[in-house]
């Protein structure tokens, strides 16, 4: 059985080396939504998946990207001094801030939060099956077990200039 819980946020970034001159070269945002789908061995004493309450970590961590820049670490350093200066809300993510990018660097940090959380209610194997970002209306990226392979990061290169998460 797959759950879903959907989560929203207001962005803004550059995708930088993308084809588009506009994405590339301009500050710009999207109204984000993010998907998260669960799967579990069996159902909790409440005959769920999961409580969706006890996601609340999970919609921190989502919702700490609302109103927020979005920086690759890998910008210049005067690019990220400028950034620094005018935005009280930055994220400076090990990944390019592409829909990709998110769904990947959302995916490993939701699955690093889930295995943090112990069962309370007789809930089974709780997985993350996958993590779905549309940047658009009518474009999305999702990402998989799989794909942790990429990652070549850890919570600790998810750096927010006004909070902190393990």
């Amino acid at each position: 059985m797959i759950i879903r819980k959907l989560f929203k946020f207001e962005g803004a970034h550059i995708v930088r080396h993308c084809s588009s001159e506009k994405c590339r070269e301009n500050i710009h945002g999207h109204s984000y939504v993010v998907e998260v789908f669960l799967t579990s061995d069996k159902l909790d004493n409440g005959y769920m998946v999961m409580d969706f309450c006890r996601l609340d970590k999970v919609k921190q961590f989502i919702e700490s990207f609302d109103h927020t820049y979005s920086l690759w670490n890998r910008e210049p350093e005067d690019f990220k001094a400028f950034i620094y200066q005018y935005n009280r809300r930055v994220a400076e993510l090990p990944v390019s801030p592409s829909a990709e990018g998110y769904a990947l660097l959302f995916f490993y940090a939701i699955d690093h939060i889930l295995k943090g959380m112990p069962p309370v209610n007789g809930e089974g194997h709780v997985q993350l099956h996958s993590v779905r970002v549309h940047e658009t209306a009518t474009g999305y990226a999702e990402a998989f077990r799989e794909d942790l392979e990429w990652v070549d990061f850890t919570m600790k290169d998810i750096k927010f200039s006004f909070c902190q998460f393990d």
